[in-house]
């Protein structure tokens, strides 16, 4: 569904070099790495916040250079929520189909299901400065889901929250991906999380996409030194339970 063939970009003082990577329609993929990496640079390529200076990017079998940003069908979740602070739950929620002129009726079903789904129905009337870390990225994630996209870019979403909610809130991801059908690409630096989440995984460092695999054979069998010098002594049962 998503091929990245040679693509490179400069960023101030830092490259992402050569970036060859396919991402499969319906897979839930991972780009697991440390800080400062490339891990969402990648994320803003595919979601056209920036073109890459060489190579070529592909969704669906076209190029993305002839696809502009809001025709991609694309959902894109940060860490810090990205909130209204002056909209109540249900209209950040809301926000997206309304402005995109879907009727009240079908909004409101749409608000009722997520919400139901994800244990926020009685924070409809709250507003984001009253909710926890939690509560919070669970808004952001059904204000992504109910605008039903193809592509849903999940940047460090779970990376300010405990290890209680973070494992409670990757259930709940994993429940509405394997409902709503959509291609996930997700990013951590968090062994657990990729474990926990990832159809298959991709371990960039330095720029550089190293390795790319099922979440297994990636810690079981890390391909090189810096790989296996990445992901250390974590030990398996550590990283798989959930």
């Amino acid at each position: 569904m998503i091929r990245f063939a040679d693509v490179s970009i400069k960023l101030g003082d830092f490259s992402l070099k050569n970036v060859n990577l396919e991402i499969k329609e319906g897979e839930f993929f991972t780009i697991l790495g440390p800080t400062g990496t490339g891990k969402t640079v990648i994320l803003e390529l595919i979601a056209g916040l920036y073109r890459p200076d060489a190579g070529k990017i592909f969704i669906n079998g076209a190029d993305a250079e002839n696809i502009p940003p809001e025709r991609r069908k694309i959902g894109f979740v940060y860490q810090d929520y990205a909130l209204f602070p002056h909209l109540n739950v249900y209209k950040n929620i809301a926000f997206g189909p309304q402005l995109g002129k879907i009727p009240s009726p079908i909004i409101k079903e749409r608000v009722k299901d997520l919400a139901d789904m994800l244990g926020i129905a009685h924070l409809l009337e709250r507003f984001p400065g009253t909710l926890s870390g939690g509560e919070q990225q669970r808004v952001s994630l059904a204000r992504a889901f109910i605008m039903k996209p193809r592509i849903l870019l999940l940047d460090e979403p779970f990376g300010a929250l405990d290890p209680n909610t973070k494992r409670m809130l990757c259930r709940e991801l994993k429940k509405m991906y394997l409902q709503y059908q959509c291609t996930v690409i997700h990013v951590t630096h968090d062994f657990s999380e990729a474990g926990m989440l990832a159809d298959r995984i991709g371990i960039i460092l330095e720029g550089r996409v190293r390795q790319v695999g099922g979440s297994r054979e990636v810690f079981e069998n890390p391909l090189d030194q810096k790989v296996a010098s990445f992901l250390g002594a974590e030990p398996l049962k550590t990283v798989f339970a959930g």
